[in-house]
């Protein structure tokens, strides 16, 4: 693999992570089922607990999803999500082959009648990544926390 191949291949690492927050934001489940691989295994367990406490505040997230098509919007119906990622170390190990860590902050804002009114959590996402026809897609990934903080 060339520099330049190296260096598009974390570019479009990159615009695919971006269109999965987006997709998640936006509830657009075809969004996000289109940056995933087909076998995707996306395991959510403890994702919103916190590391200090032990407390889960969305403990309905703690699913591990297998393939594509397991991925459905609705689960988080009635809350506003925001996803900012940053400082990506993205590490291409083959031609096909990929894995990034990312640093992230999201926000759920809870549907009204719930115990809290919102959440914010700091951590990182853990991912693996592989090259199929059609461009990168998302293989795995596993969200380890460092703080998380509710109302």
């Amino acid at each position: 693999m060339t520099e330049t191949e190296r260096l598009a291949a974390i570019e479009a690492i990159r615009n695919l992570k971006a269109k999965y927050w987006r997709g998640v934001d936006s509830g657009d489940g075809a969004l996000v089922r289109s940056i995933l691989a087909e076998d995707c295994v996306l395991d959510f367990r403890g994702c919103c607990t916190d590391p200090t406490s032990g407390v889960d505040f969305l403990p309905e997230m703690n699913v591990v999803l297998k393939g594509r098509e397991s991925w459905q919007a609705q689960a988080l119906e009635g809350y506003v999500t925001s996803h900012q990622g940053h400082q990506a170390e993205i590490e291409v190990t083959g031609p096909d082959n990929a894995t990034a860590i990312w640093t992230f902050t999201d926000r759920f804002f809870y549907p009204p009648g719930m115990k809290y009114s919102r959440f914010t959590g700091y951590g990182y996402y853990h991912e693996r990544y592989i090259r199929e026809a059609d461009g990168w897609k998302l293989a795995t990934t596993r969200i380890t926390r460092l703080w998380v903080e509710a109302a």
